[in-house]
């Protein structure tokens, strides 16, 4: 996968570096479905904005892990007020337990994608049959809840595989990662999440998350980043439009 390495900082390209070999390192433990053969995927997932636009300052925002009932609807309005469309990876069972609040997300016209049915720990070592099927229902009920089948797929943590990687191709769907992380499900300071969101650079995927837990930091860093990252000339895309 070309990427365009000029102006990155060193943390940036040596985390994905580092995670891109883990992924090729990587070899499945379970067998694959009946009627499957091992191939390694013929993409890895995507870390970056494809085309980081003219100005070179094109970035991408995700959120993890909702909808939630308290959380997403105010992550929605701060996206609202800096005119950003974001990329929401739901989770399916929260997206049937709250429909309307899943609705809300594409007709605010963020995208969406899917983060498997119920967002298993350690998922890339599940049996495949297992993983396959949190891929497919988590599928069934996004589309369900918002009348809108993703395109997109974020396993849960990050926890890729080369088997994992491939049942998502399969499914058709691109598999997606992040390059700046703020670990905001720790609930860190706000402070701590809007110092690492701004070290965005033009083409990177943000993530951070909007169910999970209390995401008041979140909330918060968020509406001061993304007022600073738009004064510094940033602009957002979701990453269906990519």
């Amino acid at each position: 996968m070309l990427q365009v390495w000029s102006g990155w900082k060193a943390d940036t390209i040596w985390s994905t570096v580092r995670r891109v070999e883990c992924l090729r390192r990587r070899l499945p433990r379970h067998g694959l479905p009946a009627g499957r053969s091992v191939h390694p995927p013929r993409v890895l997932p995507l870390f970056h904005v494809p085309e980081p636009g003219a100005s070179g300052r094109l970035l991408a925002i995700t959120f993890d892990d909702g909808p939630d009932p308290r959380w997403t609807p105010q992550i929605l309005d701060v996206l609202a007020r800096h005119q950003v469309r974001a990329t929401f990876f739901l989770i399916g069972e929260r997206a049937l337990a709250y429909p309307r609040i899943a609705e809300r997300i594409t007709q605010a016209g963020h995208a969406v994608g899917n983060h498997s049915m119920r967002h298993p720990q350690r998922f890339a070592a599940l049996p495949p049959s297992r993983i396959l099927q949190e891929i497919r229902q988590g599928q069934d009920a996004i589309a369900q809840a918002t009348g809108t089948a993703p395109q997109l797929f974020r396993a849960p943590a990050g926890n890729w595989s080369t088997v994992v990687l491939r049942l998502a191709e399969d499914t058709g769907l691109r598999a997606v990662d992040w390059s700046v992380d703020p670990k905001d499900w720790r609930s860190p300071p706000p402070s701590r999440i809007v110092r690492t969101l701004l070290r965005s650079r033009g083409g990177d995927v943000m993530l951070c998350h909007d169910g999970g837990g209390d995401r008041s930091a979140t909330v918060r860093a968020v509406d001061v980043a993304l007022g600073i990252l738009r004064d510094r000339g940033a602009e957002f895309t979701s990453l269906d439009a990519t």
